[in-house]
């Protein structure tokens, strides 16, 4: 898949790092100088340029893209940027503070198709803490999973097979699958798979070679 991440900040280049490892591609649009240049050095590909901007967005490739996430520390240009994304037919993820009043979050999750807060995965970890428990046991459990999401291509030996019939290897599993451009729901137990369609899936990182053969054939 590709993805525009508008925003390369601790949260933006956090999520940049972690798509790239799955082996999907993304541009990166970014503002700041100095973040423009860290982005760079890491081997992203970066269009130096306002996030809100249209403009920009087009430069950047929205146009080819799956999904945008508006991922910076201003809500505005978040919300922009998930607007020309919705209006090019991507999938939008807004990043929100999690201090913003609830009436201000309704008013902008209706038109996005998620919103995230990144303080409330610290805040959990921080409880869990200072109650006594062990946060990183969480991480230590997933350490060898990971979550990730495949296009079902034209040519899939699996295309006209049910969903939930398609076979993995044992340490992978199917938990979600969407048309092309449409939300990711569970699949229901008659869904068959199309070319353009996407699941989402759980596996061992080991695991990932042989699950991508599975369903998107042999090169």
């Amino acid at each position: 898949m590709r993805f525009v991440i508008v925003g390369s900040g601790r949260v933006g280049l956090r999520t940049a790092r972690v798509l790239t490892e799955e082996g999907h591609d993304l541009v990166i649009v970014e503002d700041d100088p100095d973040k423009v240049e860290r982005a760079r050095k890491e081997g992203f590909e970066v269009i130096e340029g306002d996030g809100s901007d249209e403009n920009v967005l087009t430069e950047a490739g929205l146009d080819s893209a799956d999904a945008i996430g508006g991922l910076t520390g201003d809500l505005n240009v978040n919300f922009a940027a998930c607007m020309v994304g919705k209006h090019h037919g991507c999938r939008t993820v807004m990043r929100i503070d999690a201090d913003y009043r609830e009436d201000i979050y309704h008013k902008f999750a209706g038109d996005v198709d998620e919103v995230i807060y990144p303080e409330r995965l610290g805040a959990a970890g921080a409880k869990t803490a200072l109650l006594g428990g062990d946060f990183d046991v969480i991480a230590d459990l997933t350490a060898n999973l990971q979550l990730t999401t495949i296009t079902i291509p034209e040519n899939s030996p699996l295309v006209g097979t049910h969903v939930m019939a398609v076979e993995l290897p044992t340490d992978a599993r199917i938990y979600a699958h969407g048309r092309s451009h449409e939300r990711m729901t569970i699949p229901l137990p008659g869904t068959a798979l199309e070319g353009g369609d996407r699941v989402a899936l759980i596996a061992a990182r080991d695991a990932l070679p042989a699950v991508r053969e599975r369903l998107q054939g042999s090169a």
